[in-house]
């Protein structure tokens, strides 16, 4: 072999092939190789594009920053790469060649005419759709990875290679020597005990917040905190410093909300509320990348296989029973008989679905907008069509295991109670049902995703709760709100979803937008026109269900606020909230119904 590149002695103490290059030579060598630049470094990694006379191509070698320190600590590198060496996936790149020269450890890899991420990053940053894209081989190769048991534990964006054609691949994986931080000397041991599993795991969770720092730096065009090397910025963030990364507002590429939420739920300054493994980040990706090709139907494109193999929702616990009720009743019961099919979320929404799709309004009430009782469902479905619409129902509770199956009548029930708290504060004159049903399908998403995805809706729900305050007698840290956590989790809002199912099954724009609640932030204004009034009502109950959902302390604070957002547009009192929820001491709210 040629000699090393520095004219230092060889051993443990020789320095690194980066360090203290004698100036003036006109070709430097590591090995056999002919080092044409430096692509970069960090503390725990360089990388280098290199000529090998060998093969007569140009490679990237990727070497640690520091040699192994005894024979048993190269051994155990030797190991850790092999294993990585193995793993075959189309976005981790193959190994070609992995040595020592002079006790300097290095992998040397094909980059196929590809930039390292490094190299295409613009000052203006790149654009979401793309690093999206991006992220999401990137974050494939790297879970797969995970799940052999190998970590990169060095991610920059030098490390990442990326084609003409948007292919990605990761380079440099098991390179970085190990630490105390990686496991020590269990990296790349035949078995594993319980703290090797951990220190694994841990590793694997640095990797994904390397990767949302990569995609911050691909976003903002600049790398976060102005250090170009990740592994130094995740040191300077909590819990080992007190630096927050967020992405700025104002970027010269604009970034996409539920993108925004994304990434800086990888970066989160709290580190519960981080993605825990790179499965879930990679989902999160995937679902804005589907929703974000089509703004009309992309939130539904989640939910169509799973529709069509397990429904929209199972039926409520006690269809038996109301089947057999139905089945005894007569045509012209209308009312008794809306009343059975409303106990059933999952069968009104049927009957909706059912009345509203194109053929049935379009022969028998085209022209008369969206039908939204269950009463004129029946009048135009007639029994029959209600039998046929229970049949089509999965049995309670679907697919779900007996967790999910207890979370989800709890939200059933929460909603039921929504609906009945709307109905109380209805203003004179409007359709008891029609309110309730518009409550009701303000939680279509949300009730379909804790169908459909009972284990993001978890995620979700723990986004949401605040955590423990950072010191004693500091207050708690917040958590996301719902929007932002489905951002973060799922990629499309829940009411996003539940306006592409409404569109969907045919209901018009105006109840798609009554179907929207009214954000949290944003004031709330006296309703023009019956639409707004009925939206409003629904949101307010809403609101005031899942205020009663908090924890005790924030329980009077939370209906309080609704009470003040609400309480002019609507005409309501504090008594007229307290008496839909029925929260009135007895007393208190006998009175209150006398007077009612």
């Amino acid at each position: 072999m040629s000699t090393p590149v520095t004219s230092a002695p060889a051993g443990p103490s020789a320095p690194a092939p980066t360090d203290d290059l004698q100036s003036g030579l006109a070709v430097r060598h590591f090995g056999r190789f002919q080092l044409l630049q430096l692509l970069g470094k960090s503390e725990r990694t360089m990388a280098w594009r290199v000529a090998d006379p060998r093969s007569r191509q140009e490679l990237v070698l990727v070497l640690p920053r520091r040699q192994p320190a005894t024979a048993d600590a190269l051994e155990r590198w030797t190991s850790a790469v092999r294993k990585a060496g193995r793993l075959n996936h189309p976005h981790l790149a193959a190994v070609v060649e992995s040595g020592v020269e002079k006790q300097w450890p290095y992998v040397a890899y094909d980059p196929r005419d590809a930039a390292t991420l490094a190299e295409r990053i613009s000052r203006q940053g790149e654009p979401g759709s793309d690093v999206a894209a991006w992220a999401v081989q990137g974050l494939e190769g790297l879970a797969f990875a995970h799940e052999a048991g190998v970590a990169h534990h060095d991610l920059q964006a030098y490390l990442v290679l990326i084609d003409d054609q948007g292919q990605l691949r990761l380079i440099g994986t098991e390179v970085a020597l190990a630490d105390d931080a990686d496991g020590g000397s269990d990296r790349g041991g035949p078995a594993l005990d319980a703290g090797a599993l951990a220190a694994q795991r841990a590793a694997a969770q640095r990797d994904v917040l390397a990767f949302g720092l990569l995609m911050h730096q691909a976003l903002a065009g600049a790398p976060p905190l102005d250090e170009p090397d990740l592994g130094r910025v995740a040191t300077l963030m909590p819990p080992l410093g007190r630096e927050i990364v967020r992405l700025p507002f104002g970027m010269a590429q604009p970034v996409a909300e539920p993108l925004r939420a994304i990434v800086n739920r990888a970066t989160d300054r709290q580190e519960r509320q981080r993605y825990r493994n790179a499965r879930t980040l990679l989902r999160a990706l995937q679902g804005w990348l589907q929703t974000d090709a089509d703004n009309d139907g992309g939130p539904l494109a989640l939910l169509l296989d799973r529709l069509h193999t397990v429904g929209l929702l199972p039926a409520s616990p006690g269809a038996a029973e109301r089947a057999a009720r139905m089945a005894l009743m007569e045509r012209e019961r209308t009312i008794e008989l809306a009343e059975v099919v409303l106990q059933d979320l999952a069968l009104t929404f049927e009957m909706l679905r059912a009345v509203n799709t194109a053929q049935v309004r379009g022969g028998q009430v085209a022209g008369t907008g969206p039908v939204l009782t269950v009463r004129r469902s029946i009048a135009m479905l007639g029994l029959n069509g209600v039998r046929r619409a229970a049949l089509v129902l999965r049995p309670w509770p679907g697919p779900l295991n007996d967790s999910h199956a207890a979370t989800l009548k709890r939200v059933f029930d929460r909603v039921r109670r929504a609906g009945r708290v709307a109905q109380a504060l209805r203003p004179a004159g409007y359709d008891a049902e029609v309110i309730f049903l518009v409550t009701l399908l303000q939680n279509l998403g949300r009730l379909a995703v804790h169908y459909h995805f009972p284990e993001e809706a978890l995620q979700i729900r723990r986004l949401m709760k605040p955590g423990p305050p950072p010191r004693e007698g500091e207050p708690e840290e917040p958590g996301m709100s719902e929007e932002g956590a489905s951002f973060a989790v799922l990629g499309t809002d829940l009411d996003a979803m539940g306006v592409a199912l409404a569109r969907h099954w045919g209901l018009d724009a105006s109840v798609q937008h009554m179907l929207r609640r009214l954000s949290l932030t944003a004031p709330v204004r006296s309703p023009d026109n019956d639409d707004d009034v009925l939206r409003l009502t629904a949101s307010c109950a809403n609101e005031a269900v899942d205020a009663l959902g908090l924890p005790p302390h924030r329980v009077q604070p939370a209906l309080q606020r609704v009470l003040q957002r609400y309480a002019r547009p609507l005409n309501i009192t504090t008594k007229d909230l307290q008496l839909a929820l029925d929260i009135l001491p007895p007393g208190a709210a006998d009175a209150a119904r006398r007077t009612a």
